[in-house]
């Protein structure tokens, strides 16, 4: 594609959002904040990725390349790690074989809140920090701590980025 093409391609952006996300008022908020027009799609894994049209009218739908997974804080992804684990697991396993790209996106959460057990679960702090870096390494994913005021534009830079790389190398299909 050339920059004129890849330049409109990203003004044309659509950040498809999983079927699974409650439209709560946050939720509205989140999606007002990342300014994008949003689609809700049955995503394989995660909660956000994105898709475009082509100058040639053709759709670049990236939901197998990349995706983010957002949870609202630290007890909620304690919970993915106990109680919802195999659920969790199979999500990443999806994401795994399909070769796609997950961004581990956790709202109000710190490294310093997870060591010091400054969480709601008993979910030990060293269990749940080697669950965290087992899953790194496991699938490849990225993990970014957020306020949770911040990730609506994480969510956008994020997808942004991913999308300008994507055809910029031309590897989306």
């Amino acid at each position: 594609m050339t920059p004129f093409e890849i330049k409109k391609a990203l003004e044309s952006a659509v950040l498809l959002v999983d079927t699974r996300e409650q439209p709560t008022a946050a939720f509205k908020s989140r999606m007002e904040k990342v300014g994008l027009p949003y689609e809700r799609y049955k995503l394989n894994a995660g909660d956000y990725s994105v898709k475009t049209i082509a100058e040639n009218g053709t759709e670049i739908n990236c939901e197998r390349l990349f995706a983010i997974e957002r949870k609202m804080s630290l007890d909620e992804l304690a919970a993915c790690y106990t109680h919802d684990r195999a659920r969790f697991e199979r999500e990443f396993e999806r994401a795994k074989a399909a070769g796609t790209k997950l961004y581990l996106l956790v709202e109000n959460a710190t490294w310093e809140n997870l060591y010091n057990g400054r969480y709601r679960s008993k979910f030990n702090s060293k269990a749940f920090a080697a669950s965290i870096h087992a899953w790194l390494a496991r699938y490849g994913c990225q993990i970014i701590f957020c306020k949770a005021e911040t990730s609506a534009r994480l969510i956008h830079d994020i997808l942004y980025r991913e999308l300008k790389e994507t055809l910029e190398r031309g590897d989306f299909g």
